[in-house]
């Protein structure tokens, strides 16, 4: 029997010496090409001239109780650089952002002449350290107020605590309320210990440790005492581990209450 092995054939290699084909550049293509991209460009640049046009107006929007427009149109033009399609919206943004009591504004163009500045005022929900106020964000928007509503809760604290002080005052007054109790206020101090102010004066000590748990603990065992007979309390002191301790006016006595 013969036997016949198959073999590969093998690729012809190019020649070292075969010519190369080069492809012709079309020059008069891409001179076309180059030429309407430079004429797409200038007339951009020529249409954005065309309407570059002075900025002759300030349109101001919002409900303003704190904040005038007056003064807001004496800011957009310090800021406005340039014609109405090169003014920076960004930065006349940020600039009436700066302005006290101002929370958020959105600025536009008005074609053809005028900026759109439509504003929303910042809500004041505590005041701070007597003379600031902070914001329902919990943030300090004014340091130093002329006026300070004294209606607001009064919270107070270090310098940049003023979150983490909401935060305790936010926590604390729906469960109080439930209970029947008014908060007023909410101090942390240097130290660090937490204090509640209630309605009448009456003051929740909560020192430095376990704030929720004791704060808890006192809306779940002291809040009835307090809410029946608030006037004839002094303070709360829920630095104990199994109960409190209640400090009466007017007699210097105080009276400790364990948990069952």
């Amino acid at each position: 029997m013969n036997l016949a092995f198959w073999r590969k054939p093998r690729r012809r290699q190019a020649s070292p010496l075969a010519p190369v084909v080069s492809r012709q550049v079309d020059w008069r293509a891409l001179g076309i090409k180059a030429g309407a991209v430079v004429a797409v460009l200038g007339l951009g640049l020529l249409l954005r001239s065309a309407l570059d046009r002075p900025v002759r107006r300030v349109l101001v929007e919002g409900s303003f109780q704190r904040v005038s427009a007056p003064e807001i149109e004496s800011v957009v033009s310090k800021t406005v650089d340039g014609g109405l399609a090169s003014v920076d919206l960004d930065a006349v943004r940020r600039e009436v952002e700066k302005i006290a009591w101002v929370d958020d504004a959105l600025v536009s163009r008005q074609w053809p002449d005028a900026i759109r500045v439509q504003v929303v005022e910042e809500v004041a929900a505590a005041r701070w350290n007597d003379t600031g106020l902070l914001n329902t964000r919990g943030e300090l928007f004014i340091r130093n107020a002329r006026f300070v509503p004294p209606e607001l809760p009064s919270l107070e604290g270090p310098d940049g605590t003023e979150s983490e002080v909401a935060k305790v005052y936010l926590d604390a007054q729906g469960p109080l309320l439930e209970a029947g109790l008014r908060l007023t206020g909410v101090k942390l101090d240097a130290r660090g210990a937490w204090e509640l102010r209630l309605g009448d004066g009456v003051v929740v000590r909560l020192g430095r440790q376990s704030v929720p748990e004791r704060l808890q603990r006192f809306i779940t065992l002291a809040s009835a005492t307090v809410a029946k007979r608030i006037a004839e309390i002094s303070y709360i002191d829920m630095r104990y581990t199994n109960g409190f301790s209640v400090g009466w006016t007017g007699t210097g006595r105080t009276s400790l209450a364990r948990a069952n």
